[in-house]
């Protein structure tokens, strides 16, 4: 039964585009490629907080920075990734990125300096209008869309998580978060002590140990660590017997089935892959060294993200002496290091505390709609990428046990099908409504990493059943994504140049 919608207005005379994309990072880059080709007759601009493309590959600076993801997933489906290394380092993926948006003319379509804050859904105009802050005058300026792709990541940009550790400021020597390592940073010479076990730790370690006196990795806990090489010597041997493209298209198909066959194993049989895992440490590592203690989680495979380091860069830092690894608790920061539970105590110049991030949803934009706030937290994601009761909005997410851009990719071209759609059809907007009682609220992420957990109540839901659950699979999400139908009955669709009689579905009662 159609209903009338809210007649809710915005100010008409603002600047307007038809798709407004938030973020200039590989996801927002890939966004603007992908509309610019599906979309040609679709206005876009990007909006970035930042002076400069590139997202996480420009805002990290530490030493080894480089992708916990091989390139040939990690990079667009329509650009190959043509260096020698799969495992990229950070500077090779920011000129991947730079390069793509400058090639493909996206960069002339970025206004910098534009922290958005704000966005509000007006039905009866089927607009955003959305308000930013100028980050060199702090004006306030804000401008209309019709569709708004949010590419902001999933993370704070302006603080990482650090821990409140006891005594640390009695401490002589520096402590540098790795999301703030800035030139001012000098481990040359120095005994550094990096806390944590996750996937930038363990990239730091080897890293830090070439120039340093001694580097010691301090861990609550371990971390499953496996190693690949840095070139893949697959892509090698088919990059010369196929054409460049095509060579891409094979080997990223193959990256992508062994990821899916690695996490599926690692799910159905996680005692098989958990000493699998230990087999091929021990190999790498003296006869002597207690692996056990360092290298056996407590939780199973991939209940948290794997650490992947390349050519064993880690293990050969840890055989040579350069670096060592303690698993131990924090008792306290002394001047000259720190003290741990069991009494040992650690000598250190430079500490850096690579304790993780602080997620953050929608990059802390606020949203209404309709004159209604809207709290994201008690919105549902439709599958993964919209917002139940929340119009004309999408959102960049990729997977947690796969390469980010995989999964972006795919919302890219879904969003641009479901433009395509509504011109054809004549609808204004879209929204996703949840109204079966039966589909149970459950976390959007699905991992016990303590970044996720500290924050995770703050993010929409998923559901117990598709379209609002969820998928970690590739595969799957490329055919419900690429081909499935887009009226599925759990997508409305309204055109607004009919308020009452036309309204395929009731705005004004969404998300009730």
């Amino acid at each position: 039964m159609s209903q009338p919608i809210s007649i809710w207005r915005r100010d008409l005379s603002l600047e307007h585009v038809d798709v407004l994309i938030v973020g200039a990072g590989l996801s927002g880059i890939g966004a603007g490629c992908h509309l610019q080709a599906d979309c040609p007759q679709k206005s876009f601009a990007i909006l970035e907080a930042r002076e400069s493309i590139g997202g996480t590959w420009d805002l990290f600076r530490y030493p080894g920075i480089r992708s916990d993801s091989d390139m040939y997933t990690l990079g667009y489906s329509f650009r190959p990734w043509e260096e020698a290394k799969s495992i990229a380092d950070g500077a090779s993926i920011l000129n991947y990125v730079r390069q793509t948006a400058s090639d493909n003319g996206i960069d002339r379509h970025i206004r910098f300096g534009h922290r958005v804050v704000r966005a509000e859904w007006s039905s009866a105009d089927a607009r955003w209008t959305v308000e930013a802050t100028r980050e060199d005058t702090q004006e306030t300026v804000e401008l209309t869309c019709g569709f708004l792709f949010m590419c902001t990541g999933y993370y704070r940009y302006d603080e990482g998580y650090t821990p409140q550790f006891d005594g640390s400021e009695s401490f002589a020597g520096q402590i540098v978060h790795p999301q703030h390592w800035g030139q001012d940073v000098d481990h040359a010479g120095k005994r550094v002590v990096v806390i944590g076990s996750g996937a930038t730790a363990v990239t730091l370690v080897p890293a830090l140990a070439e120039t340093a006196e001694h580097v010691t990795m301090l861990q609550r806990s371990p971390s499953y660590v496996v190693s690949l090489p840095a070139e893949d010597p697959i892509a090698k041997l088919v990059r010369r017997v196929l054409p460049s493209k095509a060579a891409y298209a094979v080997v990223r198909w193959k990256n992508v089935l062994v990821t899916m066959l690695v996490y599926q194993v690692s799910r159905r049989r996680p005692g098989l892959v958990k000493r699998l895992v230990r087999r091929a440490i021990k190999r790498q590592l003296p006869p002597d060294f207690d692996v056990d203690t360092h290298f056996s989680p407590r939780y199973s495979p991939w209940d948290q993200r794997m650490c992947l380091v390349p050519d064993s860069d880690l293990f050969g830092a840890l055989s040579s002496g350069r670096a060592s690894i303690v698993t131990d608790h924090i008792d306290t920061f002394t001047p000259s290091g720190l003290r741990l539970a069991s009494g040992e105590e650690l000598q250190a110049d430079l500490i850096v505390t690579a304790t993780g991030l602080n997620l953050l949803a929608l990059g802390g934009m606020q949203i209404a709609v309709d004159g209604r706030e809207i709290e994201l937290s008690e919105t549902m994601s439709y599958k993964g990428m919209m917002l139940s009761g929340v119009p004309n909005l999408a959102l960049s997410f990729g997977y947690t046990n796969a390469s980010w851009t995989l999964k972006c990719d795919l919302t890219c071209g879904y969003v641009c099908r479901l433009l395509n759609y509504m011109d054809a059809h004549g609808y204004s907007h879209c929204t996703p409504i949840n109204d079966d009682p039966s589909v149970v609220e459950e976390p959007f992420i699905d991992f016990s990493s303590g970044y996720v957990q500290r924050s995770i109540h703050l993010f929409p839901k998923q559901g117990s059943r598709v379209p609002w659950r969820v998928h970690q699979n590739y595969a799957r999400d490329m055919l419900s994504l690429r081909r499935g139908e887009l009226d599925d009955g759990e997508l409305r669709f309204t055109r607004v140049h009919a308020l009452a009689d036309d309204t395929v579905a009731p705005l004004a009662a969404a998300g009730a």
